[in-house]
Formats: C-alpha cells, sequence, structure tokens
C-alpha cells in the first residue's frame, strides 16, 4: 500500500491504471447486486464496487478494513469475501442488525427452518386468522402510521409472520425477520398505494428464496478465502466513541477504512419509512426487533433544516479526529460523501479532514484524485427535483499523517 501512494506521485504506468480502476469503480452505475448486498436496502447505499476495488489496492489477505459509518454493511460482506477482517460501528442499531444477517453464515439446519417457514408457513397466514400470540409482537408506539387502512392489512400480516417464528433458531430467526423487512420496505416505503395481501405474502416466499440463494454465494466466497475468513466485529456507537471499544482498547491500528459518512443537508431518512402520503412509521424497528427513539438528526450530524451547517461539521470533525486516532500512519480513508451545496461545504470537509490529520492524495500533476458521480437509484421524489447538489456525490482518497 505504501508502494502505491508514493507511486501516485511519480506517475508510474501501473500506479495510473490503479487509478483509472478506482475511478471507474467508482463511475459505476450498475443496480447493486451479488452476495447478500440486497438482504436490505439501507438508505444512500455505498457502491460495492467502488469498496471492493478499494479494498484489493489498498489492503491485503488477513488486514483490518474499518468502516466507521457501516450503514448498511457493503464495505463488511466485501471485507469478509475478500478474506479481510471488518470492523464496523454505526449509531443505529438497525445498520448493526442489517449487517449482521448479511455476514453470518448459515448452517444447514437453518437454512431448512427458513426453507420450510417460506414453503409451508408463510402460505397458510390470513388476515382472517386469528393467533394469541399476535398481542406478543404488536407494538402500537412501533408501529405507528401502520394503522392505516391502506396498510392494515400488511400489519396484521407481519405481526402473523413475527409471531410464527418463535420456535426457530436464533439465525434463523433474524435471517426471516430481514425477509419481512426487505418485502416490507419495497411495499411500504414511498409507496401510496400498497400492493395487495395476497402480492405480499407471495413475495415474502419468493424473496426468502432468493436470499437463501445469495447467502450460499457469500458462503462460496468465504470458502474461497478459507482460513482468512472471520466474522466482522460489530460496535454500536458513535464513530466519535470508536477508541473506546475492541479492539482498539488492545492497540490496534487500521490501514485502510473505506466509508460513507453522513452527508450534509441532504435529507436522508435512516429511522423511518414513509407509507401513505409520507407519513414516517418506525416499523422497520419493530421488524428487526431493534431498539428506536431517536429523532433525525441523530443519525445524520444535525438535522436537514439547520440555517446552518456548523452542527454538522463540528460532529464530523470529531468523528474523523477518532478515527485517524484508530489508523496507522499511511493509511488511507476511501471514502463517498455527497453535499446540499458543494461550493462551500466541500471546502469546509476538506479542512476537517485535514484537521482531524490527513493529506489528500494527489497525482503527480498535483491534482486531487477526486471523482464526482451521478447517484444511482435515487428515490421517485429525489428524481423528481432533477439535478440538484445532492443529486452527485464525490469518492475521495485520503492519507493519514
Amino acid at each position: 500500500m505504501e508502494r502505491f501512494l508514493d507511486a501516485m506521485f511519480t506517475g508510474s504506468n501501473e500506479d495510473r491504471g490503479v487509478l483509472a480502476a478506482i475511478r471507474q469503480a467508482a463511475l459505476d452505475s450498475e443496480p447493486v447486486s451479488g452476495l447478500t448486498h440486497r438482504h436490505y436496502k439501507y438508505p444512500a447505499r455505498f457502491s460495492p464496487k467502488f469498496v471492493r476495488v478499494a479494498i484489493e489496492v489498498f489492503s491485503k489477505p488477513g488486514d483490518f478494513v474499518l468502516d466507521p459509518y457501516m450503514g448498511g454493511g457493503t464495505a463488511m460482506v466485501e471485507a469478509m469475501a475478500l478474506g479481510r477482517r471488518g470492523i464496523g460501528c454505526d449509531i443505529n442499531s438497525l445498520a448493526l442488525f442489517v449487517t449482521r444477517v448479511k455476514t453470518t453464515p448459515l448452517t444447514q439446519l437453518e437454512k431448512h427452518e427458513i426453507s420450510i417457514w417460506a414453503n409451508d408457513v408463510v402460505p397458510t397466514l390470513s388476515y382472517r386468522h386469528s393467533d394469541p400470540r399476535i398481542e406478543e409482537v404488536l407494538c402500537e408506539k412501533r408501529t405507528y402510521n401502520l394503522h392505516l387502512p391502506n396498510v392494515r392489512p400488511i400489519k396484521k400480516f407481519v405481526a402473523l409472520a413475527l409471531a410464527s417464528l418463535d420456535t426457530m433458531s436464533t439465525n434463523a430467526q433474524e435471517f426471516t425477520r430481514c425477509v419481512l423487512l426487505n418485502v416490507a420496505q419495497r411495499a411500504l416505503n414511498g409507496n401510496k398505494e400498497p400492493i395487495a395481501l395476497e402480492q405480499f405474502r407471495a413475495r415474502v416466499t419468493n424473496v426468502a428464496l432468493k436470499m437463501l440463494i445469495s447467502s450460499a454465494e457469500m458462503t462460496d466466497s468465504l470458502q474461497e478465502v478459507g482460513h482468512h475468513t472471520v466474522l466482522p466485529v460489530l460496535i454500536h456507537d458513535s464513530a466519535e466513541n470508536i477508541a473506546k471499544h475492541e479492539p482498539f482498547k488492545q492497540g490496534k491500528r487500521v490501514g485502510l477504512v473505506v466509508t460513507s459518512p453522513p452527508y450534509p443537508g441532504v435529507h436522508v431518512l435512516y429511522h423511518r419509512w414513509q407509507v401513505d402520503g409520507r407519513r414516517e412509521t418506525p416499523a422497520p424497528y419493530w421488524i428487526a426487533n431493534c431498539l428506536d427513539g431517536q429523532g433525525e438528526s441523530y443519525y445524520t450530524f444535525g438535522h436537514r433544516n439547520s440555517k446552518r451547517a456548523d452542527v454538522y461539521f463540528e460532529q464530523s470533525l470529531k468523528t474523523l479526529q477518532a478515527i485517524r486516532s484508530v489508523m496507522k500512519e499511511g493509511g488511507v480513508i476511501a471514502q463517498m460523501v455527497a453535499f446540499s451545496n458543494p461550493r462551500t461545504q466541500l471546502k469546509r470537509y476538506l479542512d476537517n479532514m485535514v484537521k482531524a490529520g490527513f493529506r489528500e492524495a494527489r497525482t503527480s500533476s498535483d491534482r486531487p484524485i477526486r471523482t464526482w458521480r451521478i447517484v444511482p437509484g435515487r428515490s421517485w421524489h429525489a428524481n423528481y427535483k432533477g439535478e440538484t447538489h445532492s443529486a452527485r456525490e464525490v469518492a475521495l482518497l485520503h492519507i493519514a499523517v
């Protein structure tokens, strides 16, 4: 890795090719696919191809790879598949749940449990069905706005499905909760008219079987890397506190960080779905059996309606300083970030990187290595607004000094 960073300044043909590969990966706009990446569509998903190339270029098998704003676990999945040791951190309990499911290999018995549930149990669940266990899983506070007529049938079906999991093993339960999370998100989030219950039921079975195939693909990838396969360390906390957790308490330092931090001033709901005319519901935490209770600003370094971005950049600096404290000198941080106002916010963000102890990687002609791209797969209301500033994000490379 150090050889490559030195060569970036000399402009060798080999490393110009590597830089071209990183740029091409950053520009990739193909739909997210492969391994377990499609288990759940976490907001502002990271590009797996960019992550994969960064890990391949800047680390070797057995190395630690850190993602301090882990989100849906893209970097953790890619790190495992490439034989690296992942460390993921996120303040959102839903992020930990999704990443844990994506990175937990299933045994044959667990796969059998899930298959039986999808093929034999799900088709029997009916809106007219009564089950005394349903009262144990229903919670009005955690299903707020799912009482509305358009979504009430799906709410009851999901409750019945959750009640049916009580005899399954822990890993199988979490996997099937993720199945319900996947299907309910597609049916409810941003849709004014949810799908019919019959179609929803069929999708649950179909998605469960597809996710089992994806998990098998992940298992095959792990077998290829053999002894390098290690489950990632997942930390539920702010990146500001990352040095307080294992393995950093033991003095471990990482050489590579691959991440996508919260975007300043860009509206992303990490903790809610919007149902029936964009009314917010905490239903994903109900389905995943995770704790919530926090407002939007808790997950984004500051509310999007703040007149000034000071709160965001103050919190961002604290987390970047903490990240630098657990990195080796000469280590690399590769990240993807967008801005509601790039003209002013990019400079402030880059200033934060310098204050935290990083310098931006540059070419032999002293140009910063940045790649701008159009954000793929945006939601319909974002596309409706057209080419806004937040429709573009930039890939940045920095070196710990």
